[in-house]
C-alpha cells in the first residue's frame, strides 16, 4: 500500500525514526483541502507510542478537511544543514502517514492536551496549566492521528559519516 523507499541506503531504522519523531516540536501536518488542492500547515503536536496528537480550534480549514478525508500525512524535520561547498544539505526526517480524527472523549482529549502542554513547558506548574486548558476548553480540539506507515531518511552524506565513525 505504501511505497518502499527507493534510496534504501538512506532509511533510518524504526527506532531513529521515531527518536525524531519524539525530538521533534514542531512539523508539517498535510490534509486534503478545498478543491482538492493538498493542505499543509506548520503544527506542533505531541507523539506518543504509534499516535500523534495536534490541539486545534473547533472549525477552520482542518476541521473541514477532515470531514472530508481522515488520510493525513505529517512531516518532522530533524536535521537541515545547508552544504553549499558540495551543492547540498544535510538532512535527516521522519514522515507518519496514517488516519486522523477529531477526540471526542474527554478524558482522553484532556489527558492528550495536558501532555501536549507538559511537552512544551515541562516542569511547569499544573494548575497554570490546568487553569489554561480550562479556560480554552470550550474552543479546543484535539486531533488524533494513528500511524499506518512511518520512514525516515537522511543525506548520503550523513550515511557516509556515520559508517566512517563506526571504523
Amino acid at each position: 500500500m505504501f511505497r518502499e523507499m527507493r534510496r534504501i541506503r538512506q532509511k533510518l531504522t524504526d527506532e531513529e525514526t521515531r527518536d525524531i519523531l519524539r525530538r521533534g516540536t514542531s512539523g508539517v501536518l498535510a490534509l486534503s483541502g478545498d478543491e482538492g488542492y493538498p493542505y499543509a500547515l506548520p503544527i506542533s503536536y505531541l507523539y506518543d507510542g504509534g499516535k500523534l496528537y495536534f490541539h486545534c480550534a473547533k472549525a477552520g480549514h482542518k476541521i473541514d478537511a477532515i470531514a472530508r478525508s481522515d488520510k493525513a500525512s505529517f512531516c518532522v524535520i530533524d536535521q537541515d544543514q545547508t552544504a553549499p561547498e558540495i551543492f547540498t544539505t544535510l538532512y535527516r526526517s521522519a514522515i507518519a502517514f496514517g488516519r486522523i480524527r477529531i477526540m471526542e472523549d474527554d478524558p482522553d482529549k484532556r489527558r492528550a492536551i495536558e501532555r501536549l502542554a507538559d511537552k512544551y513547558a515541562p516542569g511547569g506548574d499544573t494548575a497554570h496549566r490546568d487553569s489554561s486548558i480550562e479556560r480554552e476548553w470550550s474552543r479546543l480540539n484535539m486531533l488524533e492521528l494513528t500511524i499506518e506507515h512511518l520512514s525516515g531518511k537522511e543525506g548520503i552524506e550523513l550515511v557516509k559519516a556515520r559508517g566512517a565513525n563506526k571504523d
